[in-house]
């Protein structure tokens, strides 16, 4: 009897089965992406865990963002964190913020184990691109998602435009939500700029911190509002690109000043 056991223990034979051999994988690929994180730690990830979830909230209490909607993230050593998908601002705590590597890929297995926003994509590739920003929000605020479903830019009604970088808060063309072909028509409508809206989607604002994206953010629903009131009366009359270059140059540091919590 125990020379069978032994044969049947040398021809390889096993009881773990193919759902206990799955879980065993995503235990071992959800330790490997914990020791990628853990190879770069952040010392203020705790503070901009809270920080993510305090302007998620935020967000929903300025108007411009509700329910499951939008999403939020922040760089954090050599990756992002991230709001998760699904959860509302209200439900949302610090520890159902996502780690994310920023060389993270579509087919990775650490997505079997989390659930990062759909819009990781968008995060990860401005982050990846951008080095001058360190934060991301994206909202479905009314004002300017109605300008968006026309696939229009915000023009220079108002010097606040310039806030954004430039002459205008460029409208990327529609992709899916979630897809590769929308985080590049975001990436595109966002050179030299720090906001932009996306076709029949939203917005996304960029930042230095969460206070600074948070910030244009509600700035970019302001001057959506301002423009579609503005064009009852006809079609506004405009800023020169000299104008808005001036107040561009007058903006290099304008918004809300960062108190330190946020460093990457």
């Amino acid at each position: 009897m125990s020379g069978t056991r032994r044969a049947a223990g040398a021809s390889g034979g096993s009881n773990v089965s193919a759902s206990d051999s799955g879980a065993l994988s995503g235990v071992r690929d959800e330790a490997r992406n914990e020791l990628r994180h853990a190879s770069a730690p952040d010392q203020h990830e705790p503070a901009l865990r809270a920080a993510i979830v305090h302007t998620a909230r935020e967000m929903e209490r300025l108007g411009i963002n509700q329910g499951t909607s939008g999403n939020v993230s922040a760089r954090c050593g050599n990756g992002m964190l991230i709001t998760p998908s699904g959860v509302p601002a209200a439900a949302l705590h610090a520890d159902a913020i996502v780690w994310l590597p920023l060389d993270i890929a579509a087919d990775d297995p650490l997505f079997e184990a989390r659930r990062p926003s759909t819009e990781w994509r968008i995060h990860r590739d401005i982050l990846q691109a951008r080095r001058d920003i360190d934060a991301v929000v994206h909202t479905h605020s009314c004002a300017a998602t109605a300008i968006a479903i026309h696939s229009r830019d915000i023009p220079a009604h108002h010097y606040m435009v310039a806030a954004a970088g430039g002459n205008s808060i460029r409208c990327a063309p529609y992709a899916i939500f979630g897809s590769q072909a929308l985080s590049d028509h975001a990436l595109a409508a966002l050179q030299d700029r720090t906001a932009c809206l996306l076709a029949h989607h939203g917005v996304l604002a960029l930042g230095r911190d969460l206070a600074k994206a948070l910030w244009l953010a509600n700035e970019v629903e302001i001057l959506a509002r301002q423009y579609l009131l503005a064009s009852q009366l006809g079609t506004p009359p405009l800023l020169s690109d000299d104008e808005i270059a001036a107040v561009v140059k007058q903006f290099s540091n304008y918004g809300p000043r960062s108190s330190g919590a946020q460093k990457s």
